[in-house]
């Protein structure tokens, strides 16, 4: 069990209160600022922008309000449990924030030995209870708690106590009244000499302005994003009644599919967390320059058949695939999804990237409105890192090491759907610690063809290989493919061991 900070380390020196104070002064400082920008911001309610604006501001002002309390309790130093409020000191006695802010973090400790609790008075004040009642058992607190949330609380003292894991999460109270607050909870055990948990120590923090602040801002930008969506909208409409829709109306259409990408297309999350030593990042770039009629109307499904997927298999394996189906609206859809989907369930059943590629072309073969398309399929490793690929008609994956970059040889491999009885054959290679590997589809540089795009690309080896993230390395892409038009749209996807 991890020893606990405050049973087996001897107390640090306190910090100067001379610095505690400047740091007090220009917080404040800082606070009075915002507070005046918040003042002058637009405060008309048909305005968006305006409530936007103060919905900012009144989400720093408590955020720094926060942060001004924490200061002033380190510099007055840790509270006597169960003691009477004692009168701030003079420096901050003309504030008159500060019984606010003092009232909105309290601490306890439950004795596990004697069954002994002991709460501050800020605690009393945070959950509505009476100070001169006893405080609460660990098994009498989720009582104060709101039934949704009382298991996690739960589930968070058990593994503080039984596996030693500090408690860092927040939960609903419901106070006398049935006002409901939202609370911080930090804390951790003490150890006993023998190394049993003698005691639990924590640290409760009212957030409930915090939280309303936060829905305030997100309330305020989804109504600034709908009147925006709206004013969009009427303008594409009048443009296209005179038959004008023009760039700004191509621009909308294309913002619109990225704001709301379908699944293929969001963002890479493993549910379980994913394979360990493997940063992902990928971006879906929609076309840039299309023809008015191939602009798809605004309950049309996307006009492309390009994805990226990855995908952690029940082995620990990670599955990373790109690829792009010929044709264009629903039938390139429900194609693009119908392929995803075969090859998600033949990776968990356990079929290499050679065998998948071949399953899939027979599948393409056999639809009642075949198509054709190109894939790559990748299955990494993370203990040994080892890549395993296969390839459809597809770009070669390119790999970066040490500040140069290359392309991977590929496996033989002809486009899906084109010869129901071809091979695939599988290709390995074996990564290193810090490699990056850049898969991609064709619409990066249409108009001169896929070698085109690589030689682009090898050329970001320094830029690509010196980025901390794999995110980083996506808009350093972005930003380089930005200005060429394309006529078609373009997936990549970057893996960073």
């Amino acid at each position: 069990m991890p020893s606990h900070v405050f049973a087996d380390h001897a107390a640090g020196r306190p910090p100067e209160r001379g610095t505690v104070d400047a740091l007090i002064s220009q917080t404040r400082r800082l606070r009075g600022e915002v507070d005046a920008v918040r003042r002058e911001a637009v405060t008309d309610r048909g305005d968006p922008a305006g409530r936007w604006q103060r919905a900012l501001c009144e989400l720093a002002v408590h955020q720094l309000d926060d942060l001004d309390e924490h200061l002033a309790q380190l510099r007055e130093g840790p509270p006597v449990m169960g003691a009477e409020p004692v009168a701030p000191a003079a420096p901050a006695a003309t504030d008159p924030r500060r019984g606010a802010l003092l009232s909105r973090v309290g601490s306890a400790e439950w004795n596990l030995l004697t069954d002994e609790a002991t709460w501050s008075c800020e605690l009393y004040q945070i959950l509505g209870r009476d100070p001169a009642a006893p405080p609460l058992s660990l098994d009498e607190l989720p009582s104060l708690v709101h039934a949704d949330d009382q298991p996690l609380l739960t589930a968070m003292v058990t593994d503080c106590l039984v596996d030693g894991k500090p408690i860092d999460g927040e939960f609903r109270i419901v106070r006398p009244g049935g006002d409901v607050g939202h609370v911080h909870m930090m804390g951790e055990p003490v150890l006993a000499a023998d190394g049993s948990t003698a005691s639990m120590w924590a640290v409760l923090r009212d957030v409930s302005a915090l939280r309303r602040s936060r829905r305030v801002l997100r309330e305020t930008q989804e109504s600034l994003r709908r009147r925006h969506e709206n004013e969009q909208t009427q303008h594409i409409k009048q443009a296209q009644q005179t038959g004008q829709i023009g760039q700004t109306g191509q621009r909308f259409v294309v913002e619109r599919q990225a704001e709301a990408p379908p699944p293929w297309r969001s963002s890479l999350r493993f549910p379980h967390g994913g394979p360990a030593r493997l940063d992902l990042a990928a971006r879906y770039l929609p076309p840039s320059s299309l023809p008015p009629s191939r602009l798809p109307s605004s309950t049309s499904a996307p006009a492309d058949g390009d994805w990226y997927d990855v995908m952690e298999l029940p082995d620990g394996h990670a599955l990373l695939s790109v690829g792009d189906l010929t044709g264009n609206g629903v039938a390139a859809t429900s194609g693009m999804a119908m392929l995803l989907g075969a090859v998600r369930g033949m990776a968990v059943a356990g079929a290499m990237p050679g065998r998948l590629m071949g399953w899939l072309n027979g599948l393409l073969d056999t639809t009642v409105r075949p198509a054709r398309g190109s894939a790559i399929c990748c299955r990494y490793d993370p203990g040994t890192r080892l890549l395993t690929w296969a390839q459809a008609g597809h770009p070669a994956p390119l790999l970066f090491r040490d500040g140069t970059g290359r392309t991977l040889t590929p496996p033989a491999g002809a486009l899906l759907g084109v010869a129901p009885e071809a091979a695939y054959e599988q290709a390995e290679e074996q990564l290193r610690p810090g490699d990056l590997l850049l898969l991609h589809t064709d619409g990066l540089v249409p108009r001169h063809g896929r070698d085109a795009a690589s030689v682009r690309l090898l050329s970001l080896a320094p830029r690509l290989t010196a980025a901390r993230t794999a995110e980083d390395c996506v808009r350093t892409v972005v930003e380089e493919f930005d200005g060429s038009p394309r006529e078609d749209d373009a997936c990549l996807l970057i893996a960073r061991c």
